[in-house]
């Protein structure tokens, strides 16, 4: 029996804070198991690889499970400056816990040869170009992220 590196495919959709996080902890954590891994970033998952990640928000409306400090109702979270208020609370939250910042995990995942894959079809449907990008990702389209997933031993969707 043939001893192969094992695979991680993972696509990462979501473009808001607390939906960043998974894709870089658990493909740098398989990296450091020793696991192939590429992460396939489409639709709003692709904010991810924006040069800068300034704009990435958390919003606690619709997202009832949300820790706070004290309950908060949907009509509440619906005010202007609550999605400031909520991103500036848990990123202090990350920070105090000695969580490392996206900027970190991104920069960890390309030094650990994770394959950092901006889909295509959604850079040209958002009319972004490749300069709003950071370096050392790939281009392809669900094709190219498809012949890897087809072999992975582990397939997320986040």
């Amino acid at each position: 029996m043939e001893n192969r590196q094992k695979k991680m495919a993972i696509i990462a959709s979501k473009g808001t804070l607390d939906m960043a996080y998974p894709p870089f902890i658990l493909a740098t954590t398989a990296a450091a198991l020793g696991m192939e891994v590429q992460v396939f970033f489409t639709f709003y998952g692709l904010q991810l690889l924006r040069k800068s990640l300034k704009h990435i928000k958390i919003s606690p409306l619709a997202n009832p499970a949300m820790p706070m400090p004290m309950p908060m109702p949907v009509l509440v979270s619906a005010i202007p400056g609550m999605q400031s208020m909520a991103t500036a609370m848990m990123k202090q939250k990350i920070k105090k816990h000695g969580v490392a910042s996206l900027e970190d995990l991104r920069t960890l995942a390309l030094e650990a040869d994770v394959r950092l894959i901006a889909c295509q079809m959604t850079i040209d449907l958002f009319e972004f170009t490749k300069s709003d990008f950071i370096e050392g990702i790939d281009y392809g389209g669900a094709a190219t992220f498809l012949e890897f997933a087809s072999e992975a031993d582990i397939t997320l969707f986040v």
